[in-house]
Formats: structure tokens, C-alpha cells, sequence
């Protein structure tokens, strides 16, 4: 009895192990396309949604959106170099510091089909970018800044990563299309996508430079950090601000009255777009890649009579 029960028990732990293989051969047959960010932030659940559509209209294929553990060039090549290691046939990123980490995305490049999001990597092998004109958002918050500032003013930006290209162009933007008004954007402070440095980082500043009368967050959080930061020193109102994306603080803040308005950009379709086009890369169809591998998805103006329809907009996008 006792060899018949051993038996039994090999035969089904061997079962166990065939129906393992070949769900892992199955799992194998279906390529991998990853979408990994920059760091951890709400601003992303949208892009989030915009995999999940895709997933819907890619069967063949199994789509992950990854996070950084934190926000550094040495931990995102770090991810980048796993999932390439695990088989990952193609992976969009929004680089950290597109500068400094030329050679590991020319490394990731040569092993698996590399396209940017959000920040781009131009001087890299990336396939294309798919994303924002940041120089364009830049200079959309300098119209936000001009409308409501029309006697002039000082602007203080915040921002997560002074190194990137996303960050670099918005400023550019901003600068640019204030060239000739009497608002000057005085200085930009980094945080490296630590929130509680970002709204310091507001409080400081309010201390150090009274005469700032414009505030811009120049990433998703930093403008509900900015909010924050009046609020708790009673300066709601008193301070122009100008934001950058659709954190619902931010949403709130302009619909209220105290956020000038916010430029918003569209990471759902950077992720649903960017997925299908990853995948027919994949399946041979450059058709998408234009010649100069920019693919630019608009970014706009939210104020305080947008936001309503806007919001209930994101709603739907996400499936709720």
C-alpha cells in the first residue's frame, strides 16, 4: 500500500511539474512589452488604464507596466536589464536622466526594441518617442502665467528631475514664451521625485523669497505639494499658480479658484498607443514610426470651466 501511495505521489507530483512546463511554454510562446516609468506617481494610474485597454486588444501578447524602486538612473537600468534578462521582447521607458545613461539604453537598444515615453532619449537607438512636445507644455503654462499676471510678476518653478529632457524642455518652454512680458521665471528647485522634499522645497522658498508671486510644479505632484504648502501657510490666493498635469488636488485647486490652471497630457494614450505600436514593430509594420521618430500626442489647457468635463473624461478613460 505504501508503494502504491508513493507512486500515486510521484505521478502526481510529476504531473504538477509537466502541467508547469507547459504553462511556462505557453507563458513563453506569448511575448512580453514593458512599460517602465520613472517613479512612483499617481500621475501614472492613467497609464495604467491605457495598458489595461491594450492588454484587451493584444491577446497575443502580455503587457506590464513597471515602477522603479526609486527614482535613479542606476535602479531603472537595473529593471531594464531584468526584464531584458527575462525574455522582455520590448520595453518603453521614460528615462530617468536620458543624459547620463546613453550607453545602458544603447545596451537595452541592442537587446530588445527600445521606444521613450514622457522624456525622451534622442541621442540613444530608441526605435521612437511617443509622448509630449514639452516645449509646447512649457510654453502653453507661460500663457497660463500671461493671463493671469498681466501687470508681470516673479515665478518660481519646482520640478522632480532637473535632468531630464521632460523637465529641461518644459522649462525652455515656459522661458520662452514669457520672452518679452515683464514675468520672469526667477529659478527651478529639484527634488528627485521625494515628496516631502518637493513641498520643503515650497515651504523654503516662501521664506527665502517673499517677492515670488508665481508658483509653477512642473511635474504631476509638484503642484499639489505647492498647494499644499499655501495652504498651511495661509497664502492660498495670494500666490499665481500654474500647474502641470491632473493630480486631483490640482483639479481641485483650479476648479476652486486658487490654481491659475493646469496643462495636462495624455500618458493613457502614450500607453495604449505606445503598446500597439510596440507590438506591430514587433510583428514587422513600421508604418507607425514616422521619419523622424517623434509621435507627439497633444497636451492642453484646463481651467476652472474645463475641469468638470475633464474629470468625468478620466473617469470613463479608466473604466470606472
Amino acid at each position: 500500500m505504501k508503494s502504491l501511495i508513493r507512486n500515486a505521489s510521484v505521478a502526481a507530483a510529476a504531473l504538477v511539474v509537466g502541467l508547469t512546463a507547459t504553462a511556462i511554454a505557453r507563458a513563453d510562446d506569448k511575448p512580453t512589452l514593458a512599460f517602465v516609468v520613472n517613479g512612483a506617481s499617481d500621475f501614472w494610474k492613467a497609464a495604467e488604464a491605457g495598458v489595461k485597454k491594450a492588454q484587451g486588444e493584444l491577446p497575443d501578447y502580455t503587457l506590464e507596466l513597471k515602477y522603479p524602486e526609486q527614482s535613479s538612473v542606476a535602479i531603472q537600468q537595473r529593471l531594464m536589464d531584468d526584464l531584458v534578462t527575462a525574455g522582455v521582447k520590448g520595453i518603453m521607458v521614460s528615462a530617468v536622466d536620458p543624459k547620463t545613461s546613453t550607453d545602458g539604453l544603447n545596451k537595452i537598444a541592442s537587446q530588445t526594441a527600445l521606444f521613450t515615453t514622457d522624456s525622451d532619449a534622442p541621442q540613444t537607438k530608441r526605435v521612437a518617442y511617443i509622448g509630449s512636445s514639452n516645449v509646447d507644455a512649457g510654453k502653453q503654462a507661460a500663457e497660463i502665467a500671461k493671463k493671469a499676471m498681466p501687470d508681470g510678476g516673479k515665478c518660481l518653478g519646482f520640478v522632480g528631475l532637473l535632468g531630464a529632457d521632460n523637465a529641461k524642455e518644459r522649462i525652455q518652454g515656459m522661458k520662452d514664451g514669457l520672452a518679452g512680458t515683464k514675468i520672469e521665471l526667477v529659478d527651478v528647485r529639484g527634488d528627485d521625485i521625494d515628496q516631502a522634499r518637493a513641498k520643503k522645497n515650497v515651504e523654503d522658498a516662501l521664506v527665502a523669497s517673499p517677492d515670488v508671486t508665481c508658483m509653477v510644479g512642473f511635474y504631476s505632484y509638484n503642484t499639489p505639494r505647492i498647494y499644499e504648502a499655501l495652504r498651511d501657510a495661509g497664502k492660498l490666493g495670494s500666490i499665481t499658480v500654474v500647474g502641470f498635469d491632473d493630480d486631483p488636488i490640482t483639479l481641485g485647486g483650479v476648479k476652486e479658484g486658487t490654481i491659475a490652471a493646469t496643462v495636462v497630457q495624455q500618458p493613457f494614450e502614450w500607453a495604449y498607443q505606445g503598446m500597439k505600436l510596440m507590438a506591430a514593430y514587433l510583428k514587422g509594420d513600421k508604418s507607425g514610426i514616422p521619419a523622424n521618430g517623434l509621435i507627439i500626442i497633444p497636451t492642453k489647457i484646463i481651467g476652472k470651466d474645463d475641469v468638470d468635463a475633464y474629470a468625468a473624461n478620466l473617469k470613463a478613460m479608466s473604466g470606472n
